[in-house]
């Protein structure tokens, strides 16, 4: 399997729908990466990624508002069609399969963000049973007075 994991905020609020009788969420991210080109010159290049979110809780679209900070994870597409200038062009796509609200807060009021993670692994079953998202689990770091094994294979 290709996966595809994105960080980057949304262009506007999510759609949902109803499709074959299954509820889909879509939104649009866009990640923006600047860099400076051979000649020193400041370059920014923009990625868009267009998101399907298939599942059949709905409850993290209130969340999926414009500007928001996201991170996502799922199955890449890519389309290839000639643009209205007649050039070649493609559009990517991905399945998403775990998502995970950052923040990039729109409504004015630092602090307020509602993290959480969803995840869609099992036939578009989300994790979260409640109106408002999880909190976000943490791996624990090892303490600095462990032990480290050293006889690892690799």
């Amino acid at each position: 399997m290709i996966k595809l994991q994105i960080v980057g905020n949304l262009g506007a609020d999510c759609i949902q729908k109803e499709v074959n009788g299954k509820n889909v969420i879509n939104f649009n991210v866009a990640h923006s990466e600047k860099y400076k080109d051979a000649q020193g010159n400041p370059v920014e290049k923009t990625t868009w990624v267009n998101c399907a979110y298939w599942t059949d809780k709905n409850a993290v679209a209130q969340y999926l508002l414009k500007g928001k900070t996201i991170y996502a994870e799922g199955i890449p597409e890519a389309d290839a069609y000639t643009n209205k200038d007649g050039a070649a062009a493609a559009t990517l796509r991905m399945r998403v399969l775990n998502l995970q609200l950052l923040g990039g807060n729109t409504d004015g009021q630092s602090g307020q963000q509602q993290p959480g993670g969803y995840s869609n692994s099992n036939a578009g079953n989300v994790t979260n049973s409640g109106n408002t998202p999880p909190p976000v689990v943490r791996t624990p770091q090892p303490a600095a007075d462990m032990p480290l094994d050293d006889d690892l294979p690799f």
